[in-house]
């Protein structure tokens, strides 16, 4: 009898934490809290052939391929019947790319293409000449150039290996800026800041900073995500520098309280300014155990037909141990928190189940985010 596999996964045991430790907020750059309005990337799509491809492109299943050569060979006079063929050196792929705010014609940008059949990799491949459109249609750049792959894939009938995605690659500066988009960001001598975390307390934290620093009430609080900055006459005719003495304000932000769980991982992130009111929890330790051995089945001496087979045998088995009530006392500090739930002796998955039942009970000073 021979053992395959065995699983086992035990909660409970250790504590594993991703923490923000509380402590006195320090001053960060304004421009690290905001962005300025009309200063914004524009996202441009295009769909392409990469040809030249070792047996490893599209199979005659993906349809939009051979039509796609056919088309593109039609435009240098070649006439050539799709169904006839043979594309397994070529990929139908999308491109992507982020127009930048002030880019001009001539200017290169970075582009990413991805499969768009059924391609096993795009390794040593060319992409040929392919536009790069808006969203209003318009075509705003084109890409063409041999692609770079981060991994590779290796299969056959008994091996299959696969490092990274081989269906995504990049070409760095692999297209060019036919015609750029104008971006204004100083409108009626008015620049308007976005906070990218919006909180009424950092948006009126910004306008006393901005404020001491220019010596004049120039900034006003739109809301929770918006600041106005008037710029001053003697700063009209050069609005870049007057942004870069802004962004280089320093101001104190504040934030909400949060937990923030990402049950894929098991990470488990506490802010620094989450607090835990009093509260009683019953924890117990889990034990799963998964076992699968295999055993041999074949038919009596001498009987006429059957056969031998493997026969696999599952089990499983749960223990759970007896949990003490623990007392969390109100704690105004993460450090308290984190000690309290270390006295539980809980794992990430169990941290999970108990922020979300003291949310719940209301003992959880803070919002609860789970990714």
């Amino acid at each position: 009898m021979l053992i395959d596999r065995c699983w086992t996964a035990f909660l409970g045991v250790g504590l594993l934490l991703s923490l923000v430790v509380g402590g006195e907020a320090e001053a960060v750059r304004l421009k690290d809290l905001v962005e300025v309005k009309g200063v914004r990337g524009n996202l441009l799509t295009g769909y392409g052939l990469v040809v030249g491809l070792p047996g490893t492109g599209d199979s005659r299943r993906t349809i939009f391929t051979a039509q796609a050569v056919s088309t593109m060979l039609l435009r240098h006079g070649v006439t050539v019947d799709p169904s006839i063929i043979d594309i397994t050196n070529v990929a139908a792929v999308m491109i992507t790319a982020e127009l930048p705010a002030f880019a001009s014609g001539g200017d290169k940008i970075d582009v990413q293409v991805s499969a768009l059949g059924d391609a096993r990799s795009l390794a040593s491949g060319t992409l040929i000449r392919t536009s790069l459109r808006g969203p209003d249609g318009e075509t705003y750049g084109l890409a063409q150039g041999p692609v770079t792959v981060g991994g590779f894939g290796i299969s056959n009938a008994l091996l299959n290996v696969r490092r990274n995605n081989p269906t995504t690659a990049r070409i760095p500066g692999g297209a060019i800026v036919e015609k750029s988009i104008s971006s204004e960001f100083v409108k009626d001598n008015v620049v308007v800041l976005i906070l990218k975390e919006q909180d009424f307390t950092t948006a009126e934290r910004l306008v006393d900073a901005i404020n001491g620093a220019m010596q004049g009430e120039v900034a006003t609080a739109l809301n929770s995500g918006q600041v106005q900055v008037q710029v001053p006459a003697a700063a009209q005719k050069a609005p870049v520098a007057f942004i870069s003495q802004l962004e280089a304000i320093d101001v104190i932000a504040d934030s909400k309280a949060r937990v923030v769980i990402n049950e894929g991982t098991g990470t488990v992130v506490i802010g620094g300014k989450v607090t835990l009111g009093a509260a009683a929890v019953a924890h117990g330790n889990l034990n799963i155990a998964v076992v699968t051995q295999l055993g041999v089945s074949q038919p009596p001496a001498f009987a006429k037909g059957g056969s031998t087979v493997v026969v696999p045998n599952a089990g499983v088995t749960i223990e759970e141990d007896q949990g003490d009530v623990v007392a969390l006392p109100t704690t105004a500090t993460v450090d308290e928190l984190v000690q309290a739930l270390n006295s539980l002796g809980a794992s990430a998955r169990d941290l999970m189940a108990i922020f979300q039942a003291l949310k719940r009970a209301g003992a959880l000073n803070g919002e609860l985010e789970i990714l």
